[in-house]
């Protein structure tokens, strides 16, 4: 009877040996939002692979299939969200995801004009778009206050809205629209709130900002993101140790200028 549980354990023991060595030799799937942050997963991966990291990206053109993917074990980690956003997505999403480390970018946003070339230039009754979720909402209305646009109930932070416009002198219409969306909207609003990653992707020059927000902020730093379950995984570690050197550093610095490293 000892004898066969003995044997018993080692074959499970054995078992689980073999599914572990299958486990690790999988591929680490990332997932990152298209353009710049798929740009950037893509080297670090490059050089991850050069130290016998296997890696796939898998690039999205939004920010809600990211964190399902994750949520559901179809990806291991994600790259393209602060810790305000994840806060929200997970109270809004009943998910337990988690920043996997401190490295990481800011992503600036800023406000761009096809058709003004100042903020003096806004005239009475303008429309302006900004993102149509609430922490990349609330960032545009506060830009929208920096520039004297509008002011806004104090104290509310990142859970602001339209509603909380208290002065708008000069009655100028804000439109919510996808994030996505906004660059392309800017034939047809007087100016919008766009975000960096999405600016550059549809071909866009930072350096057109009217103004630009380049906060540096902990909860504003774009960083891998896993399943609490799932946040040790020894590949994902390794792949992290590839993202916090000189090299990548460099990378941002030279190729990705707009972005704010952090964490290095």
């Amino acid at each position: 009877m000892i004898k066969r549980f003995v044997h018993q354990v080692i074959a499970a023991g054995v078992t689980l040996s073999l599914a572990a060595g299958a486990w690790a030799a999988e591929p680490l799937k990332l997932g990152a939002s298209a353009g710049p942050m798929g740009q950037l997963l893509g080297y670090v991966a490059k050089l991850a692979k050069e130290k016998g990291i296997d890696v796939k990206v898998i690039e999205f053109s939004d920010w809600v299939t990211p964190n399902e993917a994750v949520n559901s074990g179809d990806i291991d980690a994600n790259f393209f969200q602060h810790a305000t956003y994840l806060s929200l997505q997970n109270k809004n999403r009943g998910f337990n995801l988690v920043q996997v480390d401190k490295v990481g970018v800011i992503a600036p946003v800023g406000l761009f004009s096809r058709k003004i070339k100042s903020i003096d230039e806004v005239k009475p009754g303008a429309k302006v778009g900004i993102p149509n979720e609430p922490l990349n909402g609330a960032r545009g209305l506060q830009l929208l206050e920096r520039a004297g646009l509008i002011k806004l109930t104090p104290g509310k932070g990142f859970t602001v809205t339209k509603h909380d416009i208290i002065d708008n002198p000069k009655k100028i219409e804000v439109i919510e629209l996808d994030p996505a969306q906004l660059y392309r909207a800017l034939d047809d609003v007087t100016l919008a709130l766009v975000n960096i990653t999405y600016l550059i992707l549809a071909g866009g020059d930072p350096k057109t900002a009217l103004i630009i927000d380049r906060t540096i902020d902990d909860g504003l730093v774009l960083r891998l993101t896993a399943r609490a379950d799932r946040k040790d995984d020894p590949r994902l570690k390794a792949f992290v140790e590839v993202f916090k050197s000189p090299q990548v550093r460099d990378f941002i610095d030279t190729k990705l200028p707009a972005f704010i490293p952090a964490g290095f």
